[in-house]
């Protein structure tokens, strides 16, 4: 990942809502926000092996002070009509935005495990990740930490959505294929305490389906 901060989001989408969401997000939406100062990529994946359509958006950030920085909030308060269409549609909501604490590994996968924790690690969060990226066709590891008085800022686009959740620590590992991401699932398992493993088994993979970073923007 570029940069030393993240914003993380999660939403599920009604199967007549899919292809509306998915034109707003890669034709408007994320140029939008990959165009903000301190944005730097943005990517986005889908679901594997659930019912849902659900999908998580990953941006990259220069550092955390952008979650709630001056720009990014302009635009959270001056949605588009086509967002103020789309956000009130987004089920299972939950965003979290902060700084990278750990990371080991280069490049990026096209199958990720992102691991939302309600509490910050009480592991070593540097050892772990290395651990996971020395594994077979695992490219990256990482723990990043939520910025939550930040990531709680009222906005409206808030306003637009209900029940949004949120989330203390996110564990992202990034691998080549599915059997060596559930390989890397399952070492983290060990390692986690017992509350944080059920999370792990229930845990969906996610495909690579856009990526957008900032150099391909227009202008």
């Amino acid at each position: 990942m570029q940069g030393a901060g993240y914003l993380a989001i999660w939403s599920d989408l009604t199967p007549e809502d899919e292809t509306d969401w998915a034109h707003w997000i890669t034709r408007e939406h994320a140029a939008e926000r990959v165009g903000i100062n301190g944005f730097l990529a943005c990517r986005i994946f889908r679901a594997l092996g659930t019912a849902a359509n659900r999908y998580f958006i990953l941006y990259e950030l220069e550092d955390e002070k952008v979650v709630g920085g001056a720009d990014y909030l302009a635009r959270l308060n001056a949605p588009t009509p086509w967002s103020q269409r789309i956000m009130p549609r987004l089920g299972n909501f939950a965003r979290g935005g902060g700084r990278i604490a750990a990371s080991a590994g280069l490049g990026q996968g096209g199958i990720v495990a992102p691991l939302r924790l309600d509490a910050s690690p009480s592991w070593d969060a540097a050892t772990v990740t290395a651990e996971l990226a020395r594994l077979d066709r695992i490219i990256a590891a990482r723990v990043l930490l939520t910025d939550i008085v930040k990531t709680s800022i009222p906005t409206s686009e808030k306003g637009m959505r209900s029940n949004d959740g949120s989330f203390a620590a996110l564990v992202l590992i990034e691998g080549l294929d599915e059997a060596a991401v559930r390989n890397a699932l399952h070492h983290l398992r060990a390692r986690l305490p017992a509350e944080h493993r059920n999370a792990v088994d229930a845990l969906p993979l996610y495909r690579l389906a856009f990526s957008l970073p900032k150099r391909l923007l227009p202008g």
